[in-house]
């Protein structure tokens, strides 16, 4: 079936599919078909196998472009000795042409090598934090679901005890070549899709491909200060690399709770101070909460309402260093009831006004 079924198809990614949008899917079905998660089910092992080898192909530069062009994994497909037609002209110069030639499809294992070493892809995984900790900073420690090496056959994909053969029809060229006329054509080894070696005894936990998911534990340092959606990368931490490639990157996104105190802008944090109209008019002094706790603060006599005070220095910490400021934002709150006493008074207000 993997042989002869569309490897996009397979994939479910067009023909114009980038190296990540291949590896998204290749991820999302291997984790569903995989035969651990499916025990006993031949169709699921089928198609896991499939998507195995449509990823194999599809996220080799060299092997891709050879199945874009022949229309098989192989290089078998539509191509046929009579659909091509040289126009040779002058042949007094076939060194030339073999130059050509050779050089388009003669690139032996080291090139075919070199194209399989993949990076890791990275990884993203989010962190959820309370206002308090998120001004604070804390140390974690964070599950991360990863593909990586097989541990029972280190990533050969061969038995334990057993190692990879060269391929007997290639002879761990990866390529084999087909007399067409004048000149012989290149293309990807049909016994060892161009990998050089086969595999006689696969590895009964990866089942040959060399690789498995597990979940593992990082620990992870929090700065103080991090806003929603502030993105902390450890380096080397996320997928493992393919053919000796190196790994990829985890990113941990942090998810900052609102707070029932504080409006965050930037490193400044806002909040509202209740003022009563005599506060407001004659001036006072107030009690405004920080998160190094409350500070007394003047208010000027004639302050209206919406007027931003400033604290300096008792905001959220920055992350190259330093703090921000606490914002006091009054807020006047005209009573909805009054007393006899206050309603004498206010009508004498208004008259004076």
């Amino acid at each position: 079936m993997a042989a002869t079924k569309d490897l996009y198809s397979a994939l479910g990614v067009p023909k114009g599919a980038s190296a990540d949008e291949i590896k998204k899917a290749y991820r999302k079905l291997a984790r569903q078909y995989h035969p651990d998660r499916n025990p006993d089910d031949k169709d699921a092992e089928e198609r896991f196998k499939e998507v195995q080898h449509a990823y194999d192909v599809l996220s080799d530069p060299e092997k891709r472009k050879a199945y874009d062009e022949f229309g098989s994994a192989d290089g078998r497909g539509r191509f046929q000795p009579g659909d091509v037609n040289f126009d040779l002209g002058d042949l007094g110069d076939l060194g030339d042409l073999g130059d050509l030639f050779g050089g388009f499809f003669g690139r032996g294992r080291g090139a075919r090598q070199q194209s399989r070493a993949q990076r890791g892809s990275d990884l993203e995984v989010a962190v959820n934090l309370s206002f308090e900790d998120s001004l604070k900073g804390l140390e974690t420690r964070i599950p991360v679901e990863v593909e990586t090496s097989c541990q029972d056959c280190g990533g050969s994909g061969a038995k334990p005890g057993t190692s990879p053969t060269i391929c007997p029809e290639c002879r761990g060229r990866g390529v084999v070549s087909e007399s067409q006329g004048l000149f012989a054509l290149s293309q990807p080894c049909p016994r060892c899709r161009g990998n050089g070696t086969v595999i006689e005894d696969p590895c009964p936990r990866c089942r040959g491909t060399g690789r498995e998911r597990r979940t593992k534990r990082y620990s992870v340092k929090i700065p103080a200060g991090v806003k929603d959606g502030t993105r902390i990368r450890l380096k080397g931490k996320g997928e493992a690399g393919i053919a000796g490639g190196p790994p990829g990157d985890l990113f941990v996104v942090t998810r900052v709770a609102e707070s029932p105190v504080y409006k965050r802008r930037g490193s400044d944090l806002e909040v509202e101070v209740p003022m009563s109209l005599a506060d407001a008019a004659l001036g006072t002094e107030v009690q405004v909460p920080t998160p190094d706790g409350r500070v007394s603060l003047k208010v000027p006599a004639g302050s209206e309402h919406g007027k931003l005070l400033r604290i300096k220095g008792r905001g959220a910490p920055k992350l190259k260093g330093g703090k921000g400021d606490v914002l006091a934002r009054l807020k006047l709150e005209v009573p909805k009831k009054l007393n006899k006493k206050q309603r004498e008074l206010l009508e004498e207000l208004r008259k004076v006004s």
